[in-house]
């Protein structure tokens, strides 16, 4: 039995590492190792439980909660000394999309507060519902509700308000 639950496992990791992985850039605002340290960490947490969460109907959403569990739970205990930079690691290919976009995009949510990046990043990206980003966060739907609205006001301060032009044609 054991083995059949270690080879879930690794066939589960192995499909949803990439998608982990992007998910925690964006809430890291682009902070590759930070991004790889937190999906490192979330699936050691998985591997650990997986014999609850192989029945869970849904592992994948409960593997998004514990990335962004974690990832909220890093920045409560971030040292003041740290720093994060605003350089990203150039890509070797241009197959990934509008990198100027990314970048400004990347920008605007690196200078959103922790858990608003979190919300936009369950809401819009991930697609979650309110009650789903509430329980992924463990605060209320109102919490969550507000979140969005300043999030998406401070987004729109820093963007601009005619958001048309970051959109590709």
């Amino acid at each position: 039995m054991r083995k059949v639950l270690v080879d879930q496992y690794a066939e589960f990791a192995a499909a949803r590492a990439a998608h982990l992985y992007r998910s925690a850039c964006l809430l890291t605002a682009g902070d590759t190792h930070l991004a790889e340290d937190l999906v490192q960490e979330t699936l050691g947490r998985l591997y650990i439980s997986w014999h609850r969460v192989a029945r869970v109907g849904n592992p994948a959403g409960y593997a998004q909660t514990v990335l962004t569990r974690t990832f909220l739970t890093h920045q409560r205990r971030r040292s003041s000394t740290e720093r994060a930079t605003d350089v990203l690691p150039e890509r070797a290919d241009g197959a990934h999309g509008d990198v100027s976009l990314r970048l400004t995009l990347m920008e605007a949510l690196a200078r959103l507060p922790a858990k608003d990046r979190a919300v936009v990043v369950l809401r819009y990206w991930e697609d979650r519902s309110i009650e789903e980003t509430a329980d992924a966060m463990d605060a209320s739907s109102a919490a969550v509700r507000t979140r969005c609205t300043r999030a998406l006001g401070r987004l729109r301060e820093l963007l601009g308000e005619d958001l048309t032009e970051y959109v590709s044609p």
